[in-house]
C-alpha cells in the first residue's frame, strides 16, 4: 500500500473547485437540516441569526482553514506539522479528521434514504398516496434495518468509487455536472411550490421573524448549522484548499462557497414550507421525517410529479453524495499524504471503516423514535460541539500562532487588494473566537433545553 512518490492532486479549474467545495457544503445540511431547523426554531428568525452567523463567523474561518491548507499543501494534520512544526496543533487536524469520518459514518445512513426514496418515487409507489400513507411507508423503511444498511452501503460504495478516481477526474468532474442540475431542479421545485393554493401562509411563516421564540439552542443551533452546512471544523476546507494553485483568490472563492450554499439553504426552505402549508397537515417542526414526510405529498400535488419527485431525490442524492466525497476525501488524504498509502487502498478502506461504524445508527431495531433519537444526538448535539470547537481552535490558530499577517500574506498571493484584511483579523482574533466559546459552552449547559 505504501507509495512515497504519490504525485499530490490538483483542481482543473477554479470553477471546478468553487463546484467541489460548493457541493462539499451543499447537501443534507441544508435541504434536510435547515428546513427542519427553521421549523422547530419559529421560522425567519432562526434564518436571520444563521445568515449573521455564516457572514460574520463562517466567512472568516473559511478563509483562515483554506489558507492554512494552501500554505502547507497537505492533509489537516500534515497541515499545521508544516505551519506549526514540534508542537500540539497537529491534534487539531487530527480531531478535524476524526470528526469527519464520524460525520461521514451517520451521513451515509441518511442519505441512503434518498436513494430509496429516489426509487420509491420513480416507481410511482406514492401516487394517489395520502399523508398518513406516506408517514406509514417512512416509517417502516426506517424500522426495516436491513433495508437501511443495503441503501448504507450502497451510497458509501458509490462515494469510496468517486474519492479513488481522485481530485480532477472523480470529485470535480462530477460535481461539474451534478451542481447545476440541483440547482436548476430546486428552482423549478421553488417556482411550484409558492404557485400552490395556501402557499402565502408559508412564506409568511419563512419570512417574518419571531424573535420571542429565540432562545439559547435556536443560536446554538444556527452557528451548528453554519459550520456544519459549510463543511466548516472538520478538516474539508483545509483539505480542499490544499490542492488549490498560489494564485487562486481565497477570499472571492469562500465567498462565492457560501453563496451557493446559502442560496441553496434559502431556497430549499422557500421549496418546503409553502408547500407545507398548502398541501399537509404536518406542522412546520415535525422533525426528522420533515423532508420525506413532505416533499412525496408535494410532488403528488404537481403534473408529472412522479418525474419530478424521483428526480429530485436523486439529485438530493448527489448533494448528499458532494459533501460525503468531502468527508471521506478528508481522511484519504491523511492516509496519502502521512501515511503515503496509495488513494485506492486508502479510500476502500476508510470507507469500510465508516459504513461499519454507521451500522448501529442503521438498526433502528424496529423503533423509530430510537433512530430519530440517535440521530438528534449527532445533528443537535455532536456535530455543532465537535465542528464549534475545531473552528474555535482554526480562530485561534489563525489569528495568534500562526498570525494574522502570515494569513493575509498567504491570501494576498491570489488578492493582493484585500481592503476588509482589517475587519477579517477583528473577527477571527477577537468576535469569533467569543461567539463561538458562548455557544460551546451554551450547549453543554443544563439551562439550554429549556431557555
Amino acid at each position: 500500500m505504501n507509495d512515497n512518490s504519490v504525485r499530490r492532486d490538483a483542481w482543473g479549474s477554479k470553477v471546478g473547485f468553487i463546484l467541489a467545495a460548493a457541493g462539499s457544503a451543499v447537501g443534507l445540511g441544508n435541504i434536510y437540516l435547515f428546513p427542519m431547523n427553521t421549523g422547530e426554531q419559529g421560522g425567519a428568525a432562526f434564518v436571520l441569526i444563521y445568515l449573521i452567523c455564516v457572514l460574520l463567523l463562517g466567512v472568516p474561518v473559511m478563509i483562515a482553514e483554506l489558507s492554512i491548507g494552501r500554505r502547507a499543501q497537505s492533509d489537516p494534520v500534515g497541515a499545521f506539522k508544516v505551519i506549526a512544526p514540534k508542537t500540539w496543533w497537529k491534534t487539531l487536524g487530527a480531531l478535524g479528521v476524526l470528526t469527519g469520518f464520524v460525520i461521514l459514518s451517520a451521513y451515509t445512513v441518511v442519505a441512503g434514504w434518498t436513494l430509496k426514496y429516489a426509487w420509491i418515487t420513480g416507481t410511482g409507489q406514492f401516487s394517489g398516496v395520502d399523508s398518513a400513507g406516506i408517514e406509514q411507508t417512512f416509517k417502516s423503511f426506517v424500522s426495516d434495518g436491513p433495508s437501511v444498511i443495503l441503501f448504507h452501503l450502497l451510497f458509501a460504495t458509490i462515494t469510496v468509487w468517486i474519492v479513488t478516481g481522485g481530485i480532477e477526474k472523480g470529485i470535480e468532474k462530477a460535481t461539474k455536472i451534478l451542481m447545476p442540475l440541483l440547482l436548476g431542479l430546486l428552482i423549478l421545485l421553488v417556482i411550484r411550490s409558492i404557485t400552490l393554493p395556501g402557499a402565502g401562509e408559508g412564506i409568511s411563516f419563512y419570512l417574518k421573524p419571531d424573535f420571542s421564540k429565540v432562545t439559547v439552542r435556536t443560536i446554538m443551533l444556527a452557528l451548528g448549522q453554519a459550520f456544519f452546512s459549510l463543511s466548516l471544523g472538520m478538516g474539508a476546507m483545509i483539505t480542499y484548499g490544499s490542492y488549490l494553485s498560489r494564485n487562486t483568490n481565497l477570499v472571492s472563492s469562500a465567498l462565492y462557497v457560501s453563496l451557493v450554499d446559502t442560496s441553496i439553504a434559502f431556497l430549499a426552505g422557500f421549496a418546503i414550507f409553502p408547500a407545507l402549508f398548502s398541501v399537509s397537515e404536518l406542522s412546520p417542526g415535525a422533525g426528522t421525517g420533515l423532508l420525506f414526510l413532505v416533499l412525496p405529498g408535494i410532488f403528488n400535488a404537481i403534473p408529472l410529479g412522479q418525474f419530478f419527485g424521483a428526480t429530485f431525490f436523486f439529485l438530493l442524492a448527489i448533494a448528499a453524495l458532494t459533501s460525503t466525497i468531502a468527508l471521506l476525501e478528508v481522511v484519504v488524504s491523511y492516509f496519502i499524504d502521512q501515511l503515503h498509502w496509495k488513494r485506492g487502498p486508502s479510500a476502500l478502506v476508510v470507507g469500510s471503516c465508516a459504513f461499519l461504524l454507521g451500522i448501529p445508527s442503521a438498526l433502528s431495531n424496529g423503533s423509530v423514535d430510537f433512530f430519530s433519537g440517535f440521530m438528534d444526538v449527532l445533528f443537535d448535539y455532536f456535530f455543532p460541539i465537535s465542528l464549534a470547537s475545531g473552528a474555535l481552535l482554526i480562530c485561534i490558530f489563525a489569528g495568534w500562532k500562526w498570525g494574522t499577517q502570515s494569513v493575509m500574506e498567504e491570501v494576498r498571493s491570489g488578492c493582493p487588494s484585500f481592503k476588509l484584511a482589517p475587519v477579517w483579523t477583528v473577527l477571527v482574533r477577537y468576535v469569533c473566537p467569543v461567539a463561538i466559546a458562548f455557544i460551546i459552552l451554551g450547549s453543554v449547559a443544563p439551562w439550554v433545553n429549556s431557555s
